[in-house]
């Protein structure tokens, strides 16, 4: 069903333990059966039990499980695992930020950023694919070959990883430092959304991790065949990578707008479902200097989104090594802010947050492959 990717390397069917932080929890009443865990007339209380002891205590360790029968304990543990990827690198911005770096296998690496002061508290920025198809031009993370799919428990183990960090694990009820999640890291979420909707089922639920549909945001450059199975399987908010109000500039910004040009893409959003003042969408549009910020674009941008529950989001451009684009003025970018609030949208200027560190939007690029690009250099340079 959708749009699906013929990955050379798609995300392979674990030989050993099943890591069960990614099954739904159907899916894991049904895992608890076959492992011999509980029979199935307990298997719903039994995956209950696991349930709370992995998203809402964040255990590692099948033997903290204290309601849990031994000989229960010791079956899970033979068939299943809740060990947590490698960190392979933890950095801190000067602002706050901070960016993981996680080894989920030999050569499968993706990049999450916790970014404090956004949303209602602070924003978890989570990866779908581990590189990306799109090729933006203005985007470091699509210099990066699509390696291939997060699984969902994958994705949810990014949300994991950044509790660990925080110290937020039982799930508070209040108080939160992690309040919002955002599919806005490496890769383009609807071409993946089997895994993202599996994730944001485990993540949403109230017995766990419990962060409202409402402050979890899908990010897509408009995947037109799948935004209404993305607004029905997950009733996630909507955010759309646009960048460009005409379809000449935006084949070049966005490449995928060749395939699902802005009619097509702004007729899908229309239809979205759930769409209204409440579940407004919300436009991303990076500001890059001479290309696509003039008071002219700013005024095709509100004719585009007329009639459409909107908030544009104006991105300052974030510098990466190699690109051919700079970051819009900031007296630029304000007029271009003024003529979209007069006409009575929101469009707050997103402060870049840890540049300093390559965690700021459109910035992402795994390690590894960041090293093998310099090994590459530096060999071409001795022959």
């Amino acid at each position: 069903m959708g749009v699906t990717l013929d990955l050379s390397r798609a995300a392979p069917r674990a030989a050993g333990p099943v890591n069960i932080a990614g099954l739904t929890r159907d899916e894991l009443k049904a895992a608890v059966i076959e492992a011999g865990v509980a029979a199935p007339d307990k298997a719903r209380m039994r995956a209950s039990q696991i349930w709370r002891w992995v998203h809402h205590y964040g255990v590692t360790d099948f033997d903290k499980m204290s309601d849990v029968a031994k000989d229960a304990r010791a079956k899970m543990a033979e068939a299943f695992t809740i060990a947590r990827p490698e960190v392979v690198e933890r950095q801190v911005s000067k602002d706050g930020t901070r960016k993981w770096l996680i080894r989920f296998a030999p050569g499968i690496e993706a990049e999450t950023v916790y970014i404090p002061d956004v949303g209602r508290a602070g924003a978890l920025c989570v990866s779908s694919q581990v590189g990306c198809t799109l090729n933006c031009s203005f985007c470091h993370t699509g210099t990066q070959k699509l390696v291939r799919n997060l699984t969902a428990a994958e994705i949810v183990a990014q949300v994991q990883v950044a509790r660990d960090d925080l110290g937020e694990w039982p799930s508070p009820k209040e108080d939160r430092r992690l309040s919002n999640i955002v599919f806005m890291g490496m890769g383009e979420p609807l071409y993946n959304l089997d895994n993202v909707a599996n994730a944001i089922d485990i993540i949403s639920d109230n017995e766990g991790i419990a962060l409202s549909r409402r402050r979890i945001t899908v990010s897509t450059s408009g995947v037109v065949p799948q935004l209404t199975a993305l607004g029905e399987r997950t009733a996630a908010m909507l955010a759309i990578s646009l960048h460009a109000t005409n379809d000449p500039l935006r084949d070049e910004l966005v490449p995928l707008n060749k395939k699902y040009p802005i009619e097509e893409l702004m007729a899908a959003i229309k239809a979205y479902p759930g769409l209204s003042n409440a579940r407004r969408v919300t436009f991303e549009y990076v500001m890059l200097k001479g290309v696509n910020d003039s008071p002219a674009d700013a005024r095709a941008l509100v004719k585009l989104l007329k009639g459409v529950p909107a908030k544009i989001n104006l991105i300052p451009f974030n510098p990466w090594p190699g690109t051919k684009y700079e970051c819009s003025d900031w007296s630029t970018i304000e007029a271009f802010a003024a003529v979209i609030n007069k006409a009575g949208y929101a469009s707050p200027i997103r402060t870049p947050r840890g540049r300093d560190i390559l965690a700021a939007c459109g910035q992402l690029k795994s390690e590894s492959e960041k090293i093998r690009a310099s090994a590459l250099r530096a060999m071409a340079s001795v022959d």
